[in-house]
């Protein structure tokens, strides 16, 4: 045994070979940790939280004007659990102060302690409950009001918000005491229901019609779906980097293990000598390579570990769920993944050097074999090349393999950030199409009540207002069609709705009435093609005449006004103002003339969309350290095999100029190359993972969201490839220029 710690000591005075091992082992593990934290805190999100707020199966509302409150606790009896019923009230709301802003519809819960009741115990995320009349607890979702805040209410009265609350059952959209509930104008009663049998939608439809017509019902498996659409956006990215990155870590450290074994086999004939059996060597090489290994899986576990808080409490607050905190298995995982990779790759090498006879190994050099490079050495002397150019060009080929892996590290690392930019622009263009219609116009015109309650039409004030170019208005309607369990999420316009620029997936925008365009989830829901007709209660036929783009999963339908006779929908115009109009001017003249309206702004970004850029950033990083330390490695062992000829060289003239150009000049051919090669992996990568992600959600992207690869971008990644074999070659270059002569000779 004092023989092998003998070698592995030797092995570790390298110091440059022993610190990238534990650099790059390190990287690959803190991304493998990452990624398989990730992946459990996204894989059942949803499930883990509804089990611990025991959240509600069914969720019944029933309407006080023909349930008692004793009819709907009577039903209590169909369940294996139930609780309520709790008084229910509708309202609209918006922060005080903000008079021109319309009001926001808001179901209301009334509930003395939602985080103690047996079914749907809500989760308080700040403040506290709301305890006595005149507050309100928020929940979590789009409508973000911070406790503190007070908020004013359609019929002039006030309320403060106390905290916000998350429900994963979706039960309620804020909650405030009975008594509120009841002084809020109550027009329902609300019961929550857990059954034995609630894991199928026949199941589940039949509990529905149990309860009666008289009951509205929300399933909780329409809020799993949704969760569910969500985190599968996350499976194809995780999928996609930890391939790369398993690629990339097994090449690196595979290349590290193998220099390091290779430049100690004349230490090791030295040891066989003195008696070291093979077994023995194989031994030693696995565990001079392993010890730097684990040191690194250690760090790379505790970097994890860190760096997942912010990215789980970002999606733990996405989905609804507790942040993870550490997660053993995944760390365990890491660790053993690590030493397979690191043994692996290392064994090859340490097989060979075993094998070697005493006398071979003792005779081993650093030089090159005889004849390798030899044509690459003569092509560059007879090129017009500055000395130093052609002398690193042509150096890479005295060693194939080494430059092999080279070429492929820079190739991973060029298609890691690849894939990254590709997948951030496609992100960036499904916000920006999920938001064109909404900023495709200069001004909004929200709807208005006259004293009488009534909706005014305000299209002929817009229409007769200077500045203004086209307009058209749109509103809400529940539309109910055939197939459909529940009516389909409609939006009626007005005008000339085509000039929002809804992205078209397929087919044309309606012009008539009778005509339809759908999402994509209302064609997978009702099994329908374009040109298909549905029907429904409440209006003619419909031709679907194209599929539109729509950031959501959900059933989706736009339609002309006139295509549901008797609505009345509260419209909201957009306006786009001809050229040179002084939007201020313009919005002054609306409000002076009773509307209220405002500039178009688009929103902020979609919580999914930050959380995603936030890991491809820091997942692209890591890979990218982790091509750069394995260029680093093999541009030093490069070096070290080759500090007799640089000594050579300098002594004839050479400065530390141009010593430090050649070195790095010698991963030329592997950063060009390997950016060639990287660039069309890293496309194909995207074209497969951003497609797969919006399948996962549930949706389909238009084509412009990714065909996002201009020919100057891809020509420019593609010479990435040599910014980052250079980045790599930067340390050794300095090394090898500030080298002295004398001591270089001396070297064997």
């Amino acid at each position: 045994m004092s023989a092998i710690r003998t070698v592995v000591r030797g092995a570790q005075r390298r110091r440059v070979s022993t610190i990238v091992i534990v650099a790059a082992t390190a990287m690959a593990v803190t991304a493998t940790v990452l990624a398989g934290l990730l992946l459990a805190a996204s894989s059942a999100p949803f499930a883990n939280a509804f089990a611990g707020q025991h959240g509600a199966h069914l969720t019944a509302f029933f309407d006080s004007a023909k349930t008692t409150k004793d009819q709907a606790a009577a039903t209590a009896s169909q369940a294996g659990q139930a609780t309520g019923p709790f008084p229910v009230a509708a309202t609209g709301i918006r922060p005080e102060g903000l008079q021109g802003m319309p009001f926001t519809a808001l179901r209301v819960v009334g509930r003395a302690d939602p985080g103690r009741d047996p079914i749907d115990k809500v989760s308080l995320l700040s403040g506290r409950w709301a305890r006595t009349t005149g507050e309100i607890v928020m929940a979590r979702g789009d409508l973000r009001i911070a406790p503190g805040t007070v908020v004013s209410l359609e019929n002039g009265s006030t309320l403060t918000v106390v905290g916000e609350a998350r429900s994963i059952s979706q039960t309620a959209q804020a909650w405030v005491t009975p008594d509120q509930a009841a002084a809020l104008g109550q027009t329902g009663w609300q019961m929550l229901y857990r059954y034995a049998d609630a894991g199928t939608v026949a199941a589940m439809t039949a509990h529905q019609t149990a309860l009666g017509p008289a009951a509205q019902t929300q399933s909780w498996l329409g809020v799993r779906d949704d969760a569910a659409h969500r985190t599968q956006l996350f499976v194809p990215l995780l999928t996609a980097f930890g391939l790369i990155g398993l690629a990339l870590a097994a090449l690196v450290i595979g290349n590290v293990a193998a220099g390091t074994v290779a430049s100690a086999t004349r230490r090791i004939g030295v040891m066989k000598a003195l008696g070291l059996t093979p077994a023995q060597v194989v031994r030693a090489c696995l565990v001079q390579a392993l010890i730097p290994g684990m040191i690194g899986a250690v760090l790379g576990i505790i970097a994890g570990d860190l760096l997942a808080v912010p990215l789980t409490a970002d999606v733990a607050d996405l989905f609804g769920t507790v942040p993870m905190s550490v997660t053993p298995w995944v760390d365990a995982l890491a660790v053993v993944a690590a030493v397979l990779v690191i043994a692996a790759t290392a064994a090859p090498a340490a097989w060979r050097a075993a094998r070697l006879r005493t006398v071979d190994a003792l005779a081993v050099g650093r030089t090159p074999l005889s004849g390798r490079g030899r044509l690459a050495a003569r092509l560059a002397a007879r090129s017009r090349l500055p000395r130093p150019l052609s002398l690193g060009l042509a150096q890479p080929f005295t060693r194939p393999a080494r430059l092999l892996a080279m070429l492929l590290t820079v190739a991973f690392g060029t298609a890691a950030a690849t894939f990254a930019i590709g997948l951030a622009s496609s992100l960036r263009l499904v916000q920006a199409a999920d938001q064109k219609p909404a900023t495709s116009a200069d001004v909004v015109v929200y709807p208005s009540r006259d004293a009488d309650g009534s909706v005014p039409n305000p299209g002929a004030v817009i229409a007769a207002t200077p500045g203004t170019g086209s307009y058209y208005g749109r509103g809400p309607a529940d539309i109910t069609i055939d197939g459909l369990r529940e009516a389909a999420r409609g939006t009626v316009t007005t005008g000339d709705a085509s000039a929002a620029g809804y992205e078209m997936l397929e087919g044309r925008w309606y012009t008539a009435p009778g005509e339809a365009v759908v999402t994509t989830g209302f064609l997978t829901a009702t099994g329908k093609h374009i040109g298909d007709t549905v029907t429904g209660t409440g209006h003619g036929p419909l031709t679907l005449v194209g599929e539109v783009f729509d950031g959501s999963a959900n059933n989706h339908l736009y339609t002309d006004v006139a295509t549901l006779p008797g609505l009345r929908a509260p419209f909201e115009w957009y306006v786009k103002l001809t050229p040179g109009t002084d939007r201020a001017a313009y919005l002054q003249t609306l409000t002076s003339r009773n509307l209220m309206a405002e500039a178009t702004r688009a929103e902020g970004a979609d919580g999914t969309l930050i959380v995603l850029n936030s890991l491809t950033a820091l997942l692209t990083a890591l890979l990218v350290s982790v091509a750069a330390l394995g260029v680093l490695n093999a541009v030093v062992l490069d070096s070290r095999d080759r500090v007799h000829d640089i000594g050579v060289q300098k002594s004839i003239g050479m400065t530390p100029k141009q010593t430090a150009f050649m070195v790095i000049s010698s991963v030329g051919v592997a950063g060009l190359i390997g950016g060639v090669a990287g660039v069309p992996a890293g496309y194909l990568v995207h074209h497969w993972a951003v497609p797969a992600m919006a399948r996962g959600a549930g949706i389909r992207l238009p084509d412009s969201t990714i065909d996002v690869f201009a020919p100057t971008l891809l020509l420019t990644l593609a010479l990435a490839g040599l910014i980052l074999a250079a980045a790599g070659a930067l340390l050794p270059a300095g090394w090898a220029a500030r080298t002295r002569t004398a001591v270089a000779l001396r070297t064997e």
